[in-house]
């Protein structure tokens, strides 16, 4: 029953990302139907991570709410600045800014932003704009590993607590890994192609007049643009300041989980009041709607896995527990092609990193394979993917004939091999 059962579980999986984006919760809904009729324990309350949930809906509440009051605009401002300040440094540079502004959000989709700043800059430089933009999109996604704020750690923290791994230690070490490991992703990216000027696809377009310059961009910040940015990132501080205070109270008023979702719902309420936004606009900004999206396919394949691991734990630990106590990096090989399919590092480790849990794996362990749930790149059909190939009018950044011969690959597989092998060398040190 148990090899049925995890059957259902990949067929329903693979059958959501056939139909992609909300299809992968449609689909794991309705296998979770299919695990009830095999006579799986089919649990509300334990099989949906409503904490993962509530942190997604949130905080990306909170991230609408800036976005309405002009803080995004104000924060992509300053990157340009940076950028432009540093043309030459562009290749490295790019993924930092992509990097702290996922940091900050706690979701990739602020990188949509910067994307066409980074392109314009790259071409007045004479850089390969596929350097800079191929980079600053794994960042994006790698960055949700070390986010405070994002779906993914927070389901990764819930996982690894019982192991003895703290909150805040937790992001200690993914922060310095897939930091380092989006630098040295940078490095591969910067010997990526050929120079733009001996580019024949840009020739060609250079030629008939289809590569345009934009120039400086012009921003239309609101009056309280930056009131709402200091709003968001004074909460951040709180948030991380709580997080570590409230392991050594002994009865907090809060715990972390909800202290999180109080205060950036606290954090948008503020926004409201002193920076005078509309709230009927927040529903309709991008990072609102991405986030919503992601949220609700989490709920659907989180609720198919939990389903099955729940109700097979003994079998799961026996059948698994040595392959991984023998090979332990293959729980990283497994997270990264898992979320090349989900399209999710939220939805990967909340279905995933469970199952690795009831399997025995050492928090030690998942710690370090924790980075590799950043694998979305893999596929170059990602929503930033995609947006960085369209932004790109000198066609260097270009999927070739072959779907995976794409500039992403390259500088995210060594970015995450980076960032997991540094793992393994330093968080059993610490756990």
């Amino acid at each position: 029953m148990l090899a049925l059962q995890l059957a259902v579980v990949l067929v329903f999986i693979f059958i959501g990302v056939r139909l992609g984006g909300l299809g992968i919760a449609f689909a794991g809904a309705t296998g979770v139907i299919v695990l009830g009729l095999l006579g799986c324990d089919v649990n509300i309350s334990t099989g949906i991570p409503w904490e993962v949930l509530g942190i997604i809906i949130s905080v990306i509440s909170c991230v609408a709410a800036m976005q309405v009051a002009g803080g995004l605009d104000l924060l992509v401002k300053i990157s340009e600045h940076l950028l432009r300040k540093n043309p030459k440094r562009i290749t490295f540079l790019a993924p930092i800014v992509t990097y702290f502004m996922t940091f900050l959000c706690g979701t990739g989709h602020v990188a949509f932003a910067t994307l066409p700043v980074i392109a314009e800059v790259a071409k007045e430089q004479h850089v390969r704009p596929s350097r800079p933009l191929s980079i600053a999109v794994v960042a994006s996604q790698v960055a949700i590993a070390g986010s405070p704020l994002s779906a993914a750690t927070v389901a990764m923290a819930a996982a690894v607590e019982p192991r003895g791994v703290g909150y805040v230690p937790l992001i200690g070490v993914t922060l310095v890994t897939t930091f380092i490991g989006c630098m040295v992703g940078a490095l591969v990216a910067s010997h990526q192609g050929c120079e733009l000027d001996d580019d024949p696809v840009y020739k060609e377009r250079l030629a008939r007049g289809e590569i345009t310059m934009r120039g400086q961009g012009e921003y239309d910040i609101p009056r309280y643009a930056k009131r709402s940015l200091i709003i968001f990132g004074t909460t951040l501080v709180i948030v991380m300041v709580y997080a570590v205070a409230v392991g050594s109270i002994k009865n907090p008023p809060l715990p972390r989980t909800a202290a999180i979702i109080c205060l950036m719902f606290a954090a948008a309420l503020a926004i409201r009041l002193f920076c005078k936004i509309e709230l009927g606009k927040v529903a309709d900004q991008a990072t609102f709607k991405g986030g919503m999206s992601a949220a609700i396919c989490i709920l659907g394949v989180a609720w198919l896995g939990n389903t099955f691991v729940n109700s097979n734990l003994d079998a799961i630990k026996s059948v698994g527990s040595g392959v991984i106590g023998h090979f332990p990096w293959l729980l990283a090989v497994v997270l990264f092609f898992a979320s090349a399919l989900l399209y999710s590092q939220g939805a990967t480790t909340a279905t995933f990193m469970p199952i690795a849990a009831a399997m025995g794996v050492s928090g030690a362990v998942m710690v370090a394979s924790f980075p590799a749930v950043t694998g979305l790149y893999l596929l170059p059909t990602y929503p930033t993917t995609v947006a960085a190939v369209e932004m790109d009018d000198t066609g260097s950044t270009r999927i070739g004939k072959y779907v995976f011969n794409h500039p992403f690959i390259l500088p995210g597989c060594a970015a995450v091999v980076v960032s997991t092998l540094l793992g393994f060398a330093i968080a059993p040190l610490i756990f």
